[in-house]
């Protein structure tokens, strides 16, 4: 049995404004897990009720 997440979308708008705070560069948006994903820091962070929660404590390293 599986968990369906809710479907839910970050505003395009905000993704354009948001930056990794560690290394400042952009985030990937991945939908299917519900996190930004910084490459430079080789951290996902997640995305919890639609809310980015950038705090590097509260990423998963990739």
């Amino acid at each position: 049995m599986s968990v369906e997440r809710p479907a839910s979308r970050i505003d395009s708008r905000l993704l354009e404004l948001l930056v990794c705070p560690l290394t400042k560069t952009t985030l990937e948006y991945d939908a299917e897990r519900q996190e930004l994903i910084s490459h430079a820091a080789r951290l996902a962070y997640p995305i919890r009720d639609g809310i980015p929660i950038l705090l590097p404590d509260e990423a998963r390293p990739f």
